[in-house]
Formats: C-alpha cells, structure tokens, sequence
C-alpha cells in the first residue's frame, strides 16, 4: 500500500509541477523534463516491471493534461522506464555521473521524441534543437542533484545499490 501511495505521490507532485512552476521556464525557454525525472528515478529504486508502469501512467496522464494524442508520451514514458530499470540491475545508482548520464541520455530521447511531433517546417530545426540542448543542460545535472540531496536527507541511499541486490545472502 506504501509503494501505491508513493506512486500516486510522486505522479502528482511532477504533474503539478509541470503544470504551474516548470511551465513558466519553459515559456522563458528553459526545458526541466520533470516527467524524464520522475521516471528515471522510479526505474532505478523499483526496476523494469514499476518503471514501465510508472513511465506509461505519467506518461498517460501528461497526455491527458496537455490535451493532444494520446499515448504520445506514454509510450517513449514506459519504453524509458523499462531500459533505466533493467540497466538499475547492473550500474552503480548512487553515483552522481550516472546519473547525470541516465537522466542526460533519457532527456535527449523524450525531447526527441516529442519533438518529432512538432517539426512542421525546415525553419523550426535550430529552435527545437536548442530546446532539446537545453532540456538536457538543464535536467541532467540539476536532477542528479536532486537525487544525491534526496539521498542526504533521508540519511541513507534510497537508490541502493546492484551489487546489494544480487548477493542472496542480503
């Protein structure tokens, strides 16, 4: 019952989020993918089984919010999970540059993505790639920092570790 409610916490808080504060960056130019956040963080503590439900709910719900296709991020939302929570199996999830790669990596494939359904003309090339640039400029690092503050304050990793989970004897 506590994974439910940290699921449906955490699907709120970003969908909020996205909505009011990251929306008055984003109009300034400014791209946090709070959605990438959400899901890459969910993949790694909890796997490839929550990470593509997780990724495909919030990805569902951000469809439904911004009014346009649905399933549009739902489905680049759940394929990200399940590739950050089957590669939580075999990195290191407390190290900061991994981290920085994950989120990094997930950022440019979501901006991709939902930018392949804005290209309407030549002309609107250099604008979307500065914007997908800068979304990962932006989440990448400030989200790997997040995680190592989250970290800090709960007094102990909350990602753990893979080594950790492969040995029976734990």
């Amino acid at each position: 019952m506590r994974l439910v409610g940290g699921f449906l916490l955490l699907m709120a808080v970003a969908l909020l989020l996205r909505s009011t504060a990251l929306s008055a960056l984003a109009a300034r130019g400014v791209v946090i993918d709070v959605l990438v956040f959400v899901t890459v963080i969910w993949a790694l503590r909890h796997g490839e089984t929550a990470g593509v439900t997780f990724g495909f709910f919030i990805g569902l719900a951000a469809d439904l919010d911004a009014a346009h296709w649905l399933g549009r991020h739902a489905l680049v939302m759940a394929a990200l999970g399940y590739v950050v929570g089957r590669l939580s199996h075999t990195l290191v999830r407390e190290s900061f540059r991994t981290q920085v790669v994950l989120l990094a990596l997930a950022t440019l494939v979501h901006q991709l993505w939902a930018t392949a359904f804005e290209l309407h003309s030549a002309a609107s090339w250099p604008y979307l790639l500065q914007r997908i640039v800068l979304a990962i400029v932006a989440t990448a690092p400030l989200g790997a920092f997040l995680i190592s503050l989250i970290g800090r304050v709960s007094g102990r990793g909350f990602l753990g570790h893979a080594a950790h989970e492969s040995n029976p004897s734990n």
